[in-house]
């Protein structure tokens, strides 16, 4: 998707479109950008900018704040959008999936035409574009993707793969880090043509036996295996950055419960499960202090992630010292292989999941049912 969260904004706020919308924290305040529009971009602002720096680029943008209620909304209706062209769907984003169309000419047409009736189809039902790449493996349909933002659409056929790679930039290659791309420019290789002419071991030698396995195939077209099989991400995380340093204990207690409703959202949608919770405090001087703990059983609500997390937080929180950031996560997270297990006697907690499904199965249709103690949070805090 385009700028997907700026995006959305300027969908719902008409009369935000054509005007540079920055998403995150508010001017004046600490915080970094989320997302941000093309016009924007435009003035040099970009995401995980601070918001000071920020404002001071584009001193006539509209600064929002994060909906991601609203952003999870469409994202569950663009994936189901992608559904209806082929059950071989592999998310890796909130607006980002890889879509395997392999034998579906005859439903479709051509990729070409498949890709814009794709496009058809989300710019209809959500009022967004999305930019398409096809190609015959990921690596090089994620290039694609990338490749002529927004609205884009480029194909890239079997036989001309090296040809297309030689007409992008060295650091278009996705998954080439910063680092990496400064260590081949140390050794004066600043295309993809001269890296393709760097044999395995030499490139082994410049940046790891995995680096230069990857770059290796990568210069050739060949994809490395990335989102091969399933997501690798073990864990599941929130945090929230105060505008101003705290200490009000009762403030920060209703910012762990709301990132609790969001992991626990987060671990129902998905089918996930996981045992160990773990909190990240970050003081004024940026001294940053981690917990965790590992449960008998996986969790089975918001309040009990919360009550955990809580405990955690009291012991490493001395009770004076101001905070400038809590987090809040579970990790060992693992898919549900089996439906739970169906006891004669269920306990307040499992009584409490049960209620908990059907409010999130709500919330994923698009019903903005929440705990009534989370409402109005925005007011209260400028995220």
């Amino acid at each position: 998707m385009d700028a997907f969260y700026a995006s959305i904004e300027q969908v719902d706020n008409p009369e935000y479109r054509g005007r540079p919308v920055i998403v995150g924290a508010q001017p004046g305040s600490r915080g970094v950008v989320s997302a941000c529009s093309y016009e924007a971009r435009s003035f040099g602002v970009h995401s995980a900018m601070p918001i000071s720096e920020a404002f001071s680029l584009c001193r006539s943008g509209i600064f929002v704040p994060v909906r991601m209620h609203r952003y999870q909304e469409v994202s569950r209706l663009i994936m189901r959008i992608f559904d209806d062209f082929t059950p071989l769907k592999f998310q890796i984003s909130i607006d980002e999936a890889f879509l395997d169309m392999t034998g579906t000419d005859k439903l479709f047409g051509t990729p070409k035409k498949t890709a814009e009736k794709l496009k058809a189809s989300i710019r209809e039902e959500t009022g967004l574009t999305a930019s398409v790449g096809i190609a015959p493996n990921r690596l090089l349909a994620k290039i694609a993707s990338d490749h002529n933002k927004p609205d884009g659409l480029v194909e890239i056929k079997k036989g001309t793969e090296i040809d297309f790679l030689d007409t992008i930039r060295l650091k278009d290659i996705w998954g080439l880090g910063k680092k990496t791309l400064k260590t081949l420019q140390d050794y004066n290789i600043t295309t993809v043509k001269q890296l393709r002419t760097l044999d395995l071991p030499t490139l082994q030698q410049l940046t790891g036996k995995s680096g230069g396995a990857f770059l290796y195939n990568a210069s050739r077209g060949i994809d490395p295996g990335m989102y091969s099989g399933e997501r690798k991400t073990k864990s599941i995380s929130s945090e929230t950055t105060f505008s101003t340093d705290t200490k009000d204990k009762e403030s920060i207690k209703h910012i762990l419960l709301d990132l609790s409703d969001q992991i626990m959202f987060r671990l129902t949608e998905h089918g996930y499960k996981s045992k160990t919770i773990f909190i990240k405090i970050r003081y004024t001087d940026f001294t940053t202090m981690t917990a965790q703990t590992t449960l008998p059983h996986p969790v089975r609500t918001t309040d009990e992630i919360f009550t955990t997390a809580l405990g955690l937080f009291e012991k490493k929180w001395d009770g004076v010292s101001s905070l400038r950031l809590v987090g809040l996560g579970v990790s060992s997270v693992e898919v549900k292989k089996l439906p739970d297990q169906i006891q004669l006697f269920m306990d307040t907690e499992d009584q409490k999941s049960k209620v908990e499904k059907a409010v999130f199965s709500l919330r994923a249709k698009g019903s903005r049912v929440t705990k009534a103690s989370l409402l109005n949070k925005e007011a209260r805090f400028n995220r």
